[in-house]
């Protein structure tokens, strides 16, 4: 048997790997603290003109706070009641959420969800999400009713097929009792693996569920969902768009399209809002 030590190489660099490609993060009770620029305000009632709450769903390590400090006032501006949480927290872990396993993580969501519907008095929202945020919520849909109370989801680099961390993952199986470490303390991380129990329930008997609107956003420099082609979904009402499509000039990987890319914030606004969309292109920037 390996030593520990070494068991625990591939882990400690499938973590590190990840943690290194997100901001410094503040603690959730800090988050919960922090101003939020206009959203999470519970009294927000939605117009004729966005008549549907917008929740925001975090990544992986992320909060609700920290996550949309550009995104969330973005949506806000234009006139748009918006909501964000948190999720997916370890006993004992105070500094980085969405760890947690994701089934669970879905049920968090299905809470928070009904929260925001009974403050805003609406009988739907539109979900918005970057990274596992984009991809957690589909199985909130699919399996804990979510459905029917879901008018669209947005997904910014969603690890919807899971991801290799660039071949990182394939790695796993020559060191024995890595991939157990990892579920153990990261349920959530192991849960975005390629090919990982979680993703073949989610993604079992189709991608998507009838009533719902799926858009994707991706770049092709996302060196954490990787392939990045694998983000994209199949089904009936899904818009599968590539950030370099909208603007070759985007060079995004995949924390700044969620974090601070403008380009990707036109092309939410354009899924929130279809009826009204326009197009999108690298003077979306200003816009």
């Amino acid at each position: 048997m390996l030593p520990w030590n070494r068991a625990l190489r591939p882990l400690s660099a499938l973590l590190l790997t990840a943690a290194a490609t997100v901001l410094p993060a503040a603690t959730t009770a800090q988050a919960a603290a922090a101003p939020s620029s206009g959203w999470n305000n519970y009294s927000c009632k939605p117009s004729a003109a966005h008549p549907r709450p917008v929740v925001l769903v975090p990544g992986t390590f992320g909060n609700s706070v920290d996550n949309f400090l550009a995104l969330a006032p973005y949506l806000v501006n234009r006139g748009y009641c918006v909501f964000s949480l948190d999720y997916g927290q370890l006993p004992g872990e105070t500094f980085f959420d969405g760890l947690g396993p994701i089934d669970a993580s879905a049920g968090q969501l299905s809470v928070f969800v009904d929260k925001v519907l009974a403050a805003t008095g609406t009988p739907k929202a539109d979900i918005v999400g970057h990274s596992q945020g984009g991809m957690m919520p589909n199985y909130y849909l699919k399996f804990l009713g979510g459905a029917a109370k879901v008018n669209s989801l947005t997904g910014i680099a969603p690890d919807n097929h899971g991801t290799t961390l660039s071949g990182l993952t394939n790695l796993l199986p020559y060191f024995p009792g890595a991939a157990d470490l990892l579920k153990k303390g990261a349920p959530g991380l192991s849960d975005q693996v390629v090919g990982s129990p979680f993703l073949t329930k989610l993604n079992a008997g189709g991608d998507t569920v009838p009533g719902v609107r799926y858009t994707v956003i991706a770049t092709r420099y996302d060196e954490v969902v990787t392939p990045y082609k694998s983000q994209f979904l199949n089904g009936p009402d899904v818009t599968n768009v590539l950030l370099q499509d909208k603007c070759a000039l985007d060079i995004s990987e995949h924390v700044t399209i969620g974090l601070t890319d403008r380009i990707a914030y036109h092309e939410v606004a354009n899924s929130l809002d279809p009826a009204h969309a326009s197009p999108t292109t690298c003077a979306s920037v200003i816009g």
